[in-house]
């Protein structure tokens, strides 16, 4: 059995995408509520709640094949503070690669890290915190390389994410898993940017991750809607009237479509501040009937929650998103407990890793770097 530590592990997501045949020796997160939803769904075994800068390598036990971290995001977004990697909670990528590197110093390094976020953190403060990650894997000896996935690929959700996989370079690597160049599917034009910018001396390490292109996608939107949701309340017919005042033109006229086709058509929502034309600003409300659902977030007040619409015929009704259909779009199985209260659980999802992602990532990559007859098993 392959074994992995988890990292900033959330409500552990990237447990979940790996599956039952790898075994979790540490796991770690800072947030208790989060912890206590790993601990509600995988027990208390494994996981340990602290700032990872206060973790030492005597709490990681035996030699993991993989070291995850989905570490913050909030200063490497375009939402974010732009800190990038001196902010406080991005940051805390240093506190975690200090032990990576001391891990290494014993002779048990993880033979894999796999390190994702989102996709600013290519251009976060001119590429040069990026370029600070790929010197870090450099002089730890790994070789490295990124490619994006879009979770859209499996699941009715749009949420492209940068996934940095490095492996140590005494691991063979199987031909299969590499190409000569990029691919576009998976090798943005930011990413070939980013590797343009590397020092020479840097490059020879760099590798362009190879992934076979995925099947097309089966789950729509309208299959994870809850018919008779427990966590939410639908509008009152005032509140939606409301919501649709604030859309614009264009907005409105989505919805008047959809009415038309005479189909029952479900709508995401999500409020933003707009330019109002005359110097100022103002919210509107932003639909989409692509049949996929906005990228969720982490809620920091109301207007970042994403609301849905059921449109059918002449009738209207919204509602702010479901717990559980969060989770669904996070591709979280069913039996996967949630947090009771709505924001706590709205923020799990919206601060996890797409299950799916985690899970293709794994079998077509992570797990011919680490076959099973070299697995060493924990100490």
């Amino acid at each position: 059995m392959r074994t992995f530590y988890e990292f900033f592990s959330g409500g552990g997501m990237a447990r979940a995408g790996l599956g039952e045949n790898w075994e979790c020796l540490f796991a770690n997160d800072f947030s208790q509520k989060k912890v206590d939803t790993y601990i509600a769904n995988w027990g208390d075994k494994d996981i340990v709640c602290d700032d990872v800068s206060n973790i030492t390598t005597h709490q990681l036990e035996g030699q993991a094949d993989l070291a995850w971290a989905s570490f913050p995001c909030q200063d490497l977004s375009l939402a974010g503070s732009g800190a990038g990697l001196s902010g406080e909670r991005s940051g805390t990528f240093w506190g975690f690669w200090k032990l990576i590197t001391s891990l290494r110093r014993e002779n048990r390094a993880p033979k894999v890290v796999i390190l994702e976020n989102v996709c600013g953190a290519l251009t976060s403060h001119e590429g040069k915190d990026f370029a600070a990650i790929c010197s870090a894997l450099n002089e730890a000896e790994y070789n490295f390389g990124a490619i994006i996935i879009d979770a859209i690929n499996f699941l009715p959700q749009s949420r492209p994410r940068l996934f940095i996989i490095a492996t140590d370079t005494s691991v063979d690597l199987d031909k299969s898993i590499l190409s000569e160049s990029f691919d576009p599917v998976w090798h943005s034009k930011s990413i070939v940017s980013a590797f343009n910018k590397l020092p020479i001396e840097q490059k020879p390490k760099w590798k362009w991750w190879n992934l076979p292109h995925p099947q097309e996608r089966r789950l729509s939107f309208a299959d994870i809607i809850e018919k008779d949701p427990k966590s939410v309340k639908w509008h009152s017919e005032e509140e939606t009237q409301k919501i649709m005042g604030m859309m614009s033109d264009l907005h409105i006229k989505k919805v008047r479509s959809a009415q038309a086709s005479g189909d029952l058509k479900v709508g995401s929502i999500y409020k933003r501040t707009r330019p109002d034309g005359h110097g100022g600003r103002i919210q509107r409300a932003e639909i989409r009937f692509d049949d996929v659902a906005g990228c969720l977030r982490t809620p920091s007040g109301g207007s970042s929650r994403q609301l849905i619409m059921i449109v059918e015929g002449s009738k209207i009704r919204t509602r702010l998103l479901s717990t559980r259909e969060a989770a669904r779009l996070m591709g979280l199985p069913e039996q996967y407990k949630l947090p009771e209260k709505y924001n706590e659980a709205y923020h799990l999802a919206g601060d996890g890793v797409a299950v799916p992602v985690v899970e293709y990532l794994s079998k077509n990559i992570v797990e011919k770097l680490i076959p099973l007859s070299r697995n060493r098993k924990a100490a």
